[in-house]
């Protein structure tokens, strides 16, 4: 049985207030694993996290944690990966989920969830990967920083060729739907 793509997916380490990002979430995990997907995210066993790993698991997914010891030393490890890998620190933490990704699908989140989101595109217009990367814009939880990017756009600071790169979804559906499309 060949090996699936696995999709890096990007979310918040809390539930969030709305339990529409909740619902997001264990949407997405079992529309991975349904899609023939795995599944490559943080390790942790809490918020958003915690539940599109359950979810991908509960659908028969391969799933691999990343996890920095700093973090594992908390006890959020999630204690039923398929895999868990430890990591030295948080860059290491980046390298190693973008390196065993074919794509990436971004959840809400707060400073950890941009800061991944932006280094996935950062190192897509550096053409150090070439892998989808989709935002998963649950009730328009990122319309301010689309119009942000686009605001970038038309002043200047960021090529729309690049600002292309950022492909975006309103369902956990159409997330793996645009995987299947732009996924060799």
């Amino acid at each position: 049985m060949p090996t699936p793509h696995h999709i890096a997916v990007y979310c918040a380490s809390a539930p969030g207030h709305n339990p529409a990002y909740q619902q997001a979430a264990t949407q997405l995990g079992a529309a991975l694993a349904t899609g023939g997907f795995g599944l490559v995210y943080g390790g942790a066993s809490v918020g958003l996290m915690g539940l599109v790993a359950d979810s991908a698991l509960a659908h028969g997914a391969q799933v691999i944690g990343v996890l920095p010891e700093l973090l594992a030393s908390k006890e959020i490890a999630h204690p039923n990966l398929t895999r868990l890998i430890p990591t030295t620190s948080m860059h290491h933490r980046k390298a190693t989920m973008i390196e065993l990704s074919h794509a990436v699908i971004t959840l809400p989140g707060g400073y950890g969830t941009l800061d991944e989101l932006m280094e996935a595109l950062t190192w897509a217009q550096l053409g150090i990967h070439s892998m989808p990367v989709i935002l998963l814009n649950t009730l328009g939880y990122y319309d301010h920083l689309l119009a942000f990017l686009d605001h970038a756009v038309s002043s200047g600071f960021l090529k729309s060729t690049n600002r292309s790169l950022l492909h975006v979804a309103s369902t956990p559906a159409q997330a793996v739907q645009l995987l299947q499309e732009l996924l060799p």
